[in-house]
């Protein structure tokens, strides 16, 4: 047991380490992967006994953890300042996909049991990314099985529209949005050849930054007490949703503190833990269920993506939303931030870069909220 539980807190740093390495490893992705060695781990070799219990404690655990690391980095005060049509944008997708996913959870209400949890992991993860549907699979109780069909999906069908996205996308979409504007001064000719990728790693190990990391992950495993302690008062049905919420409140509260804003690498160390998430979830699906396509969760996934994305350019036709800033905001809620600096490089358009992050990392913040509440309210309108 004890070295299943190693295996599952420190393979992780082996998938880095082989992302940064290898180029075609590095575009699979650390995520999937992750998912693909769980779930050949869980089922070619009988796993010891009492590594279910071992599997959901890491599984609550450490998205509970990832999340205020995530959100510590987040400057909603700057944000507010430079927004523009990027949040109009981000606002109109948002809208958009809630509308969608639950449109999506009513037309398969009578072909999927408890489709309004399948309409939370979409709101969840169109308006935040992975650590957000992990969030949502904890607090609704989502199945594994039918978590890790969803995700397989949507990883699939937002690989077609990554790469429309940096092929066709912005000679097609100059036709029927307007084009973007650069403004001087945004971002300097030093800062736009030194722009970082979210997912770097490099440095953690630095004493300095190791330093202030340890800092940052003693404070979220405080918030993690708090939110655990506070949610002990609310009816037990509902208080693993409290508990994230309240987890997510904390999290963007601690953010408006500087010093804390300012640790490097918090949200490296976040996205750390959700591959730790994504290893133990992925050796605790069944593969079998995997072979034989799903026609109805891969309906559910394309209505909801290619859905959200069409009224979605409709939206910034009628605001006037330029064609870059539209793609970015649509990627980063979509896709999540990671892949921002990938199109705004296809797009040779760095001055979008920042909003594309800081929309992605608000989606962060709101996306567990959102499929939560909303998730609830489908459940009523679907009965």
């Amino acid at each position: 047991m004890v070295l299943l539980a190693a295996f599952y807190v420190f393979f992780p740093v082996i998938v880095i380490h082989l992302c940064q390495r290898f180029e075609k490893v590095n575009k699979i992705g650390a995520v999937f992967v992750c998912y693909v060695i769980g779930a050949l781990l869980g089922n070619s070799i009988g796993l010891p006994d009492g590594s279910l219990q071992l599997q959901d404690t890491l599984n609550s655990a450490s998205v509970a953890i990832a999340l205020p690391l995530l959100l510590f980095s987040m400057d909603v005060k700057a944000w507010l300042k430079t927004a523009g049509k990027a949040i109009l944008s981000m606002t109109g997708a948002t809208i958009i996909i809630v509308a969608v996913a639950g449109l999506g959870s009513v037309i398969i209400a009578d072909h999927v049991e408890e489709s309004w949890k399948m309409a939370g992991l979409a709101i969840s993860v169109y308006t935040g990314g992975t650590p957000n549907m992990a969030a949502i699979k904890t607090a609704l109780d989502v199945d594994p099985t039918t978590y890790i069909i969803m995700h397989t999906y949507d990883t699939l069908i937002s690989l077609v529209y990554i790469i429309f996205c940096i092929t066709i996308a912005q000679k097609l979409l100059n036709r029927f949005l307007p084009r973007f504007e650069k403004i001087k001064g945004i971002v300097s000719d030093s800062q736009e050849g030194e722009t970082e990728d979210i997912h770097s790693y490099r440095g953690m190990f630095k004493a300095s930054v190791l330093k202030q990391l340890i800092i940052a992950l003693v404070l979220s495993f405080l918030i993690l007490g708090t939110a655990l302690g506070a949610s002990g008062i609310f009816p037990k049905a509902y208080s693993t949703a409290i508990t994230i919420l309240m987890i997510t409140s904390l999290g963007i509260g601690a953010s408006f503190i500087t010093k804390v804003r300012k640790i490097e690498k918090t949200y490296q160390l976040g996205m750390y833990f959700i591959l730790i998430f994504c290893l133990v979830v992925g050796s605790m699906a069944n593969i079998k269920d995997l072979i034989h396509i799903n026609w109805i969760l891969m309906f559910y996934i394309s209505f909801c993506i290619f859905g959200t994305v069409i009224l979605h350019a409709i939206f910034c036709k009628i605001f006037k939303i330029d064609t870059d800033t539209f793609i970015i905001t649509s990627i980063s809620a979509i896709c999540s931030p990671p892949f921002v600096p990938v199109v705004a490089q296809a797009l040779k358009n760095k001055q979008i870069i920042l909003s594309g992050l800081t929309t992605g990392i608000i989606g962060y913040a709101i996306g567990n909220y959102l499929g939560i509440s909303f998730a609830y309210i489908f459940k009523i309108i679907n009965g």
